[in-house]
């Protein structure tokens, strides 16, 4: 029974929100997309900041890598966090702090022709620069 009691405390303070985690942070993003693109040449269109701050970027790139049906966004209110990876798997990992965005990744090692993507939308709010400085125009 103690053991019972022990593991169930266990999990809720692993489950639990660290102390001065801002809940917006845990908010789920609005746009959450990803796919695989066979032309390797294409992955040269992703931001090098690694951000959309623009309808203009965001369409262009969209018709490039053939996203079908993407999603309306409000730019005013959120950036597109935009990651690309050559190996079977990956995640794109936006971070603010002191109101710096940071977008990197993390995935696996086993390369694939072609390459994956991933388009993740994040909350403007708190953001000053991207990456260290100033928040791309397109």
């Amino acid at each position: 029974m103690f053991r019972t009691v022990v593991a169930l405390a266990a999990l809720a303070l692993f489950l639990a929100p660290a102390a001065g985690e801002d809940k917006k942070d845990a908010k789920k993003p609005t746009v959450e997309l990803g796919g695989s693109i066979d032309d390797e040449s294409l992955q040269t269109l992703a931001p090098a900041s690694g951000v959309i701050a623009s309808e203009k970027a965001w369409e262009k790139l969209a018709k490039a890598w053939g996203v079908k049906d993407a999603p309306k966004v409000d730019f005013t209110k959120e950036l597109l966090a935009v990651g690309t990876w050559k190996g079977s798997s990956f995640s794109v990992v936006p971070l603010v702090a002191d109101g710096d965005l940071t977008v990197s990744g993390r995935g696996t090692k086993d390369l694939r022709p072609g390459f994956r993507w991933k388009v993740v939308s994040v909350s403007r709010d708190g953001i000053k620069t991207v990456q260290g400085k100033e928040i791309p125009k397109e």
